[in-house]
């Protein structure tokens, strides 16, 4: 522990997955940490609501793959995951609907291995290889690459990451990865699906990502009962043994700084002193509370990155049940590419969409009123676009359709007791996201690592970023890790 003049007063901007982890990791070194948030509860893009009719709705992330690494944060404070809150295994993971049929991916490895012979005879033995090779990118890539602050690429010069450049596969595109393993259709879309999370086209994504297939795959697709938002009260109750103190409903207007340093923050219009600054909020956004000058990046550089995608999402209550619905399923009846044009080439709401559909009732009866169901539709988009409320719901007619001819339900729309659609002007509105984006940069190569936006604003000794903007990029299990890789960096830091 930390004390005396030693001992700095810190705050974080933001109480999402990164801001709750930087909190704990730099209280926990004996640091004072306080965390402000606009919104009346944590969680960020992860917050929760619940609804008069009786449902519970979270807002984003509903996918719990990685589990090892979200078990590790916990355990760096002496606790585990089920100390928290019960995880249950999905089975099956998931289900894809293609154009003609539909795939459930089963649970259990050996049983994926059998799904994939039936599609494609050899295929069993391929998805051994595929899978091997993702676990060991996956050990290397979760546990080595993504835990570096990423200043200079010579911080990748250790004799493990570096003995291993060639089988991380960075420079080889996941399509051209993929297909070098399968050739039925339906195969390469089950790969290939993962690395949507990680916002670009799988032909722009390295293929070091087959990592996320063993993350998920591999280990398995959980649901934390409850609902994703326990991950987010759990990590504040860490956070909170740490020493951090939460003050909601506390909005950040102005970084003031003085002589290369953050000196105070204007929060609701009052000035507060602290030694050094976490910014876990939208980072173009954390820029424009300071000068132009002391900024890390103008608006032209932000206008040439490449944003993963926003996406409208629908919150539904449903009277009744839907028998033929799993937990998760993807809607892939049409073609992934030409949804992906619409969203990086051609900026537009797609003519033949791709969506997602979870329904948590299925697992937790808890998030539903008995005999109904929780349905949360998602549907990835361009940022920046226009999403007026008749053209969000001339797509949600459309996604109620294509899960009738699914499931075999008539008139579902009739069925809805509770609506809410959420999407690009929304997530400017709460998150103050750039463009309306939902999952950050996308994971191309030329923003991979050190190309990502630096975790230290280079001006001001004080002042650090971490989060989905920032390294080592977008998803829970990386935001946790971001927050880590800062309290690291901010306790090196040295106060006067």
């Amino acid at each position: 522990m930390k004390t005396g003049s030693l001992r700095k007063k810190i705050a974080v901007i933001g109480a999402g997955f990164s801001g709750i982890s930087a909190a704990a990791y730099a209280a926990k070194s004996g640091d004072e940490l306080h965390v402000f948030e606009k919104h009346q509860q944590p969680g960020g893009r992860a917050r929760q609501f619940s609804t008069k009719e009786g449902y519970v709705f979270d807002m984003g992330p509903s996918w719990y793959w990685m589990p090892d690494i979200i078990e590790g944060f916990f355990n760096d404070f002496g606790c585990k995951a089920s100390d928290f809150f019960t995880l249950v295994s999905l089975d099956p993971q998931f289900e894809m609907v293609f154009a003609k049929e539909k795939i459930a991916v089963p649970q259990k490895n050996d049983e994926i291995r059998e799904l994939f012979e039936k599609i494609e005879p050899g295929a069993a033995r391929r998805y051994d290889q595929f899978m091997e090779s993702a676990r060991f990118k996956y050990e290397v890539g979760m546990k080595e690459f993504v835990t570096k602050p990423c200043y200079s690429w010579f911080e990748f010069a250790s004799l493990k990451i570096a003995g291993s450049a060639l089988k991380l596969d960075l420079l080889s595109d996941f399509r051209k990865y993929v297909s070098g393993y399968f050739t039925d259709s339906k195969l390469k879309s089950l790969m290939e699906f993962p690395v949507i999370f990680l916002g670009a086209s799988p032909k722009d994504i390295p293929a070091l990502y087959s990592l996320m297939n063993y993350g998920g795959y591999v280990l398995g697709t959980k649901y934390p009962m409850g609902g994703f938002y326990q991950l987010i009260l759990a990590m504040k109750e860490v956070a909170e043994k740490q020493g951090v103190t939460f003050h909601f409903n506390h909005q950040v207007k102005r970084i003031n700084t003085n002589n290369g340093k953050v000196s105070s923050l204007t929060i609701d219009d009052e000035d507060y002193e602290f030694d050094t600054i976490i910014a876990s909020s939208d980072y173009h956004h954390t820029e424009t509370l300071i000068p132009d000058a002391l900024r890390n990046y103008d608006d032209e550089y932000w206008k040439t990155r490449t944003f993963a995608p926003s996406c409208l999402i629908y919150y539904l209550g449903i009277k009744g049940k839907i028998p033929h619905l799993k937990h998760h399923t993807l809607f892939f009846e049409n073609e992934l590419d030409e949804h992906i044009d619409c969203i990086y080439k051609d900026k537009k709401w797609p003519d033949k969409p791709l969506f997602y559909s979870c329904c948590p009732s299925k697992t937790d009866s808890s998030v539903a009123p008995e005999g109904c169901e929780n349905l949360f539709l998602l549907l990835p988009l361009a940022p920046g676009i226009d999403d007026e409320e008749n053209v969000r719901e001339n797509y949600l007619i459309k996604m109620l359709d294509r899960i009738e001819k699914h499931t075999g339900e008539t008139d579902l729309i009739s069925r809805i007791e509770y609506k809410k659609s959420y999407c690009v002007s929304d997530f400017i509105s709460d998150y103050n996201a750039y463009q309306g984006n939902a999952y950050g940069l996308s994971n191309t190569l030329s923003q991979t690592a050190v190309l990502k936006p630096k975790i230290r604003n280079k001006k001001i000794k004080n002042l650090f970023y971490t989060g989905q903007l920032t390294v080592p990029g977008p998803g829970v299990p990386p935001s946790i890790i971001s927050g880590k890789i800062v309290a690291s960096e901010v306790s090196k830091l040295k106060i006067k």
